[in-house]
C-alpha cells in the first residue's frame, strides 16, 4: 500500500438467483464509495479448496487505488451450499451476476485463481458486458472426454472421502500433487470449511466448463493471465488462452515452488496486476 493509505472494511451479505445466500468481504480506500462507474471494483474469485481469505493479502495491496470484493464461491467458506444439484458453471456465472448487482456495479474487472479462474471464464464468455476487464491465475485445464471421465471419478471419491473421513483426510493424498501454495490456502481455510457443503461442491466435476479453448475465441475483455504449474493447472493452458483471446496477455510472473503464504502469493501477483489495471483506464 502506499504510505499513508488507509482502508475501509465491509462484510456483504447477498443472494444467488436460487436464493442461496452468499458471502463476500469488501476493502476500499476510506472515504471512497465501494464502486463506480468510472472505477470499476475489482472482484477476485479464490480457488477450489481455499476461501476469499487466500486474496486478503492482495487485496490490501491493492485496495489503497481500487474497491476489492472478495466472495466465498457457493460451496466455500460462509457461501454454504450443501445441495449438490445447485453447484453448476450455470449458477456459479449467476453469482457473481448477482454480487454485481448487489454492489450496484455496472461492470467490474473480475479475476480468479484456479475454480475462480475458470468462473471468470465462465462469466466473460455469458455476460461479457458486465466485465470491464480479467484476471486468470493459475488457469485449470479444460479436459478432454477421456480427462472428464476421469475428473468425475477423482471429485467423486474426494466428496465420498469428505463425509467419510473429514476434510483433512480428503485433501491430504491431493495436496502433495499440487504447488505448495495451493496446500497452505487449502489447509488454512478447512476450519472455516463446512464438510458437507465442500462434498456438495465437487459436484461441479460432472459439470463441463468448455469443450475446447477454442470456445473462448471471441471473448474480447482484456485479460492478464498467469501461467500455473502443475497438473491441474498447466503452463500450456495459460499460454492457449494467450494466444486464442484477442485482448489476452501472458503475465511474467507466475506460481513457484518459493511462494509459500497467501503474502508471498501477494507479493509475487500484486505488481503486475496493479501494472494492467493502471493500463486499461480504469478510471
Amino acid at each position: 500500500m502506499r504510505a499513508g493509505s488507509k482502508l475501509s472494511t465491509a462484510e456483504l451479505t447477498y443472494r444467488g438467483s436460487d436464493g442461496c445466500p452468499l458471502y463476500a468481504a469488501a476493502f476500499r480506500p476510506t472515504g471512497q464509495p465501494a464502486v463506480a462507474d468510472d472505477d470499476p471494483a475489482v472482484v477476485l474469485l479464490h480457488g477450489g479448496g481455499p476461501d476469499h481469505h487466500m486474496f486478503v493479502p492482495l487485496a490490501t495491496q491493492l485496495a489503497d487505488r481500487h474497491a476489492v470484493v472478495l466472495p466465498d464461491i457457493r460451496g466455500y467458506g460462509r457461501s454454504i451450499c450443501s445441495d449438490p444439484a445447485c453447484h453448476s458453471w450455470a449458477r456459479y456465472t449467476e453469482d457473481v451476476v448477482a454480487l454485481l448487482d448487489h454492489l450496484g456495479a455496472r461492470r467490474a474487472v473480475v479475476g480468479g485463481a484456479g475454480l475462480g479462474a475458470t468462473i471468470t471464464l465462465r462469466t466473460a464468455l455469458a455476460h461479457p458486458t458486465r466485465l470491464h476487464a480479467a484476471i486468470l491465475i493459475s488457469v485449470e485445464d479444460i479436459e478432454d472426454d477421456e480427462a472428464k471421465e476421469a475428473e468425475i471419478a477423482f471429485m467423486d471419491v474426494f466428496a465420498a472421502r469428505v463425509r467419510s473421513d473429514g476434510i483433512e483426510a480428503a485433501w491430504e493424498p491431493i495436496l502433495r500433487d499440487l504447488s505448495p501454495i495451493i496446500g497452505t490456502m487449502v489447509r488454512d481455510a478447512i476450519p472455516r470449511t463446512d464438510p458437507g457443503s465442500l462434498a456438495a461442491a465437487a459436484a461441479i466435476g460432472r459439470d463441463r466448463s468448455f469443450r475446447s479453448v477454442d470456445e473462448l475465441a471471441e471473448v474480447d475483455v482484456p485479460m492478464l493471465i498467469f501461467p500455473g504449474i502443475d497438473w491441474r493447472h498447466p503452463p500450456a493452458m495459460a499460454e492457449a488462452l494467450a494466444r486464442i483471446l484477442p485482448n489476452g496477455r501472458l503475465a511474467a510472473a507466475t506460481l513457484s515452488a518459493d511462494i509459500e503464504t497467501p503474502e508471498d502469493f501477494a507479493q509475487a501477483f500484486a505488481p503486475a496486476i496493479r501494472d494492467f489495471l493502471a493500463s486499461i483506464r480504469l478510471r
